[in-house]
């Protein structure tokens, strides 16, 4: 029997199922440097360490303990099934009759890192930058469609001391797709304790990181709050329509409110210079996502808008108004179709913030 565990990123983080695994093997086989993770729970057990590039040996000598009727425990960091040993060996058992695998999943790395930072992921995309095994120009593809898609981007093996193209490329086709401002989460897991780091695209440079460290590049709704790293799901804030807000809609859907920038007006700029006034309420107020600059004013229960300026650029007026002929037919519907009204936002983010960064 050929149990392939995944021990996670490090011995806190171990699952209890890997554990027992463990400590049922007669024999366990892995990389040096994992070996010693769980070193104390396989004293007296046969233990074979191999170095980092021996793969395909060690899978064939965990078959070779395997047929010799050895209870063989085959380890990876992370989760085996994750750039871990798991997909090699179900390609070699098939060379043999009578080889029983068995997969324990591991905590993997993307999310120990997620953790760490906050909560960045949403819906996201594993790349790996090793081009060992994998063509150049199929990372250089994987890592375009993922940033046009506003996938939040969790990257593997982002650079070592021999391969610095496949990051600078990387780096180059975030830059030109998502922008300068995009935040990316750094997770150095190559000392005893991991550390932590949020930058912008822009300033990301080698010196941050290293073959053990993993980056978790957020999509268009992903933004900093009290030092943690968020992408938000898009849950309803409930809250009753405002008085003011109230009268303003009953003035829009009767095409009285004031269009573009509203120079008349004793608060204009109440956010930016040359700001579209077109939504002096917001409808989607309170959307309780900071991505676009709102916050929550503490201990008030009262969302504040005064640093969002997203919703009075051009761009996104015309994406907002063009959705909302669907979805407002009367005021009362700033409240029954929340849902449908921030789906609609998140539509227009998307379409406002991709290869619109740099505008």
């Amino acid at each position: 029997m050929i149990n392939i565990i995944g021990i996670g990123p490090n011995r806190e983080n171990i699952t209890l199922s890997a554990f027992e695994a463990l400590k049922k093997a007669d024999v366990i086989i892995g990389y040096k440097k994992y070996i010693e993770f769980v070193e104390d729970l396989v004293e007296g057990k046969e233990i074979i360490k191999k170095g980092m590039g021996d793969e395909i040996a060690r899978g064939e000598l965990a078959i070779s303990k395997s047929l010799e009727g050895k209870n063989v425990a085959l380890i990876s960091s992370g989760d085996p099934g994750v750039y871990g040993m798991a997909n090699l060996m179900f390609q070699l058992i098939n060379k043999y009759d009578n080889v029983d695998v068995k997969v324990f999943p591991g905590v993997t790395a993307l999310n120990y890192s997620a953790s760490l930072l906050g909560a960045p992921l949403h819906d996201f995309a594993a790349i790996s930058l090793s081009d060992i095994l994998t063509p150049f120009e199929e990372i250089e593809k994987k890592i375009e469609y993922a940033a046009k898609a506003d996938f939040v981007i969790a990257i593997y093996n982002p650079i070592s001391k021999k391969r610095k193209k496949p990051f600078k490329r990387f780096k180059e086709i975030l830059l030109d797709v998502k922008g300068p401002e995009t935040l990316i989460g750094i997770v150095d897991s190559s000392q005893n304790i991991s550390k932590t780091k949020i930058v912008t695209l822009n300033q990301l440079n080698e010196d941050d990181i290293n073959m053990s460290t993993t980056l978790i590049v957020g999509n268009s709704l992903t933004y900093i709050e009290n030092g943690f790293l968020i992408t938000s799901r898009g849950y309803v804030v409930k809250s009753p329509i405002h008085p003011l807000s109230n009268e303003f809609y009953t003035k829009y859907l009767n095409g009285e409110t004031a269009t573009g920038s509203n120079v008349d007006c004793d608060f204009y700029p109440c956010h930016s210079e040359l700001q579209c006034c077109d939504f002096c309420y917001c409808p989607f107020y309170p959307c309780g996502d900071g991505s676009t600059g709102g916050k929550w004013i503490k201990n008030k229960n009262v969302w504040s808008c005064e640093d969002c300026i997203w919703i009075h650029k051009k761009h996104t007026v015309n994406c907002v108004k063009d959705g909302l002929k669907d979805i407002l037919k009367e005021v009362s519907d700033l409240k029954t179709n929340q849902k449908k009204l921030l789906k609609l936002r998140r539509s227009c983010i998307l379409k406002t913030k991709i290869n619109k960064n740099k505008e």
